[in-house]
């Protein structure tokens, strides 16, 4: 599915049609098995599904996801495809050490691309990178992973950006292989590059929504002094929750005609942000200015308000859950793909829990833990 490197994946699958309505079984036989011919005794997808659905069951770890293959029993295996040894048939499980070696090989761009959700009619995806940090070793930095999630919380692929270089030179390979026709991408200030807008609109056919900060000075400056307080068009929201009580006024100005310099830009937008501790009576207040090519016959403020937050949610709906219930900064996975692959496979956990209706993805994993060996396969649709 992809070029691979000693480290990393540079170049993604080149064409993904016709795979996303595929059942997982049938996405995975895409990818080329990295082992070499002599030896191999497990089938390849079997033991890539054996990690997938310990990983649904609560694995955290290679150790754990080896301890629930072993007390499989033979329905299970069964299921899963393990190989079959002895003039009984009996199906033998895939060990430790093997799904180590196979979770560390296999091409981690294919494996993302093929387990990933189709973002083709999602309204937007938010683009963010999140490093690692347990599988930092020695002088060896933290694998940083660049990913791509819908605005209903769906993670569509995932990236590892090579070491020595940031998540802008790897924007552009990550989203390459999908069909964004009319889906708004939106990102934080790191990805506010002329280049990214030019990608995303003339490329891609899509649309931009980036926010703008110190980083940008020049196109910062300019919005700032832009006449905000004069502004009509604009969208005040109000919730309160977690203990804090919060209002955004998002104010949208047409700037085709202001020369701001930069590609295909259509509104400015600023979200004014107030946020009350409801325990300490803390009040804090912050201004963000973004830049879109939707016009405004596209997008009105309360549109504009809702892209903007839906980046902001990248943070909550995928690495806060990915960190708290999959512990994945204390993982010591570091050598190999084994980060970027582990990775993987949690952010095919959420989406099978998400897709099944589970709004708390611990929860989730704890339903499908209770049956470990039946249910965890059944939302991940294998038969």
């Amino acid at each position: 599915m992809c070029r691979q490197s000693a480290t990393v994946c540079l170049t993604k699958s080149p064409a993904l049609e016709g795979v996303a309505g595929l059942p997982l079984v049938e996405r995975l036989r895409q990818l080329p098995d990295p082992r070499r011919r002599r030896g191999v005794r497990h089938p390849f997808v079997a033991v890539l599904l054996v990690a997938a659905s310990a990983v649904v069951a609560g694995a955290h770890s290679y150790a754990a996801i080896g301890q629930w293959s072993a007390n499989a029993p033979q329905h299970t295996l069964a299921r899963l495809g393990a190989r079959v040894a002895g003039a009984l048939g009996v199906r033998v499980a895939p060990s430790a050490a093997t799904i180590r070696r196979v979770v560390g090989l296999v091409c981690p761009g294919g494996l993302a691309d093929l387990t990933g959700a189709d973002p083709c009619g999602s309204d937007s995806i938010a683009v963010d990178g999140k490093a690692a940090r347990g599988s930092r070793h020695g002088e060896l930095p933290a694998a940083h992973l660049l990913a791509a999630m819908t605005g209903d919380g769906l993670t569509v692929t995932q990236l590892r950006v090579p070491d020595k270089t940031n998540e802008i030179t790897c924007f552009a390979a990550l989203l390459e292989p999908f069909d964004l026709t009319g889906v708004t991408v939106t990102a934080d200030a790191l990805h506010t590059q002329r280049a990214h807008a030019h990608f995303l609109v003339e490329e891609k056919k899509a649309h931009y929504l980036l926010v703008v900060k110190a980083n940008q000075p020049e196109l910062h400056r300019r919005l700032r002094s832009l006449p905000w307080k004069d502004v009509t068009a604009r969208r005040y929201d109000r919730e309160m929750g977690h203990g804090r009580r919060e209002t955004r006024v998002t104010r949208a100005l047409t700037v085709t005609d202001l020369s701001l310099d930069f590609p295909h830009a259509a509104q400015a937008i600023r979200v004014l942000r107030h946020r009350a501790d409801l325990k300490t009576g803390t009040v804090s207040r912050q201004t963000i200015y973004a830049i879109t090519d939707l016009t405004s016959h596209q997008a009105s403020p309360q549109r504009l308000g809702q892209l903007a937050r839906s980046q902001w949610t990248i943070e909550n709906r995928l690495h806060f859950v990915r960190d708290t219930t999959f512990a994945e900064d204390a993982s010591k996975i570091r050598t190999g793909h084994g980060p970027d692959n582990m990775a993987t496979l949690r952010n095919l956990a959420i989406n099978t829990l998400r897709a099944a209706g589970h709004r708390n993805i611990a929860a989730g994993i704890r339903h499908a833990s209770y049956e470990p060996f039946t249910r965890p396969l059944d939302l991940l649709g294998i038969i």
